[in-house]
């Protein structure tokens, strides 16, 4: 790409575009073009304002291709590993967004999930939301995560049975147990029992227990057994399968007590067979 320092920004971005490069930082964009902060910063919010650009994280900005002007921005996987390779973050793509992505697609993700190692609060880019989990040790699942191709490159995305595991360490992100287990449902056939097994370490035994009582409940035995034996030389606790049910009123009917997973069941898991 030739660039002159006479270019404006917007025809910067269309080169930059021309050539399948879809992002551009403000460092770099000042440094080719010659230009000044505040003459930057006013040629970014033009380009912000005809909707041509987006900034979804301070002095990252991603080009908005024609077709993708009523949406606001082009989809997050375009770009989320540039702009997470850019803020130096560790990440992978999770939850419901990497089990749709696995086919488990029970129903439409309203948004773009990712877990990393710093607390971020979430991302408005167009349409799309971008939403952040938080774990700190991310070099112990590292096992489980895996580069996926995508339009303009590739992103970080969650193996089947480390997106299984963080369905039920992360409830809020699935909206309940109830939808975690109904996308777990169709996601545990594509479980590596193998890699299931490595992964627990790394995960509270609350999670094991409960991901298990899941896995046993939908019929995937073949993990859930996995799951079982690693729990089995272990003193396991008496825990709430779903903590938000301990407000049911008093009148509710006695528990199950689930023995093999020491859960407190206070009512049953409802899938949706959509």
């Amino acid at each position: 790409m030739t660039v002159s320092r006479s270019m404006s920004l917007a025809n910067y971005a269309e080169a930059l575009e021309s050539t399948g490069k879809t992002y551009f930082t403000r460092e770099d964009a000042m440094e080719i073009l010659g230009t000044s902060h505040g003459a930057f910063l006013d040629a970014a919010a033009r380009l912000v304002k005809r909707g041509r650009i987006v900034m979804p994280r301070r002095g990252f900005y991603v080009i908005t291709p024609t077709r993708f002007l009523k949406w606001g921005a082009p989809p997050p996987n375009w770009y989320v590993d540039a702009m997470m390779k850019e803020a130096g973050r560790a990440y992978y793509v999770a939850l419901l967004k990497a089990a749709e992505l696995h086919g488990a697609s029970h129903q439409a993700v309203m948004e773009f999930q990712i877990v990393t190692d710093r607390q971020w609060k979430p991302i408005r880019a167009g349409r799309s939301k971008i939403a952040f989990y938080f774990r700190k040790d991310l070099d112990a699942i590292q096992m489980g995560i895996g580069d996926r191709k995508t339009d303009t490159g590739s992103m970080r995305v969650s193996s089947p049975a480390l997106t299984a595991l963080d369905l039920i360490r992360y409830p809020q992100a699935s909206g309940g147990l109830d939808r975690a287990a109904s996308v777990l449902n169709e996601l545990a056939t594509e479980i590596d029992p193998a890699l299931l097994r490595e992964l627990l370490p790394a995960f509270e035994r609350s999670v094991v227990q409960r991901l298990g009582y899941v896995l046993q409940t939908v019929g995937h035995e073949t993990s859930a057994s996995v799951l079982s034996d690693y729990l089995s030389n272990q003193s396991i606790p008496w825990i709430e399968l779903d903590p938000g049910e301990t407000s049911r009123p008093a009148w509710a009917s006695e528990p199950e007590r689930d023995q093999r997973w020491h859960v407190v069941v206070r009512r049953p898991i409802e899938i949706d067979q959509q």
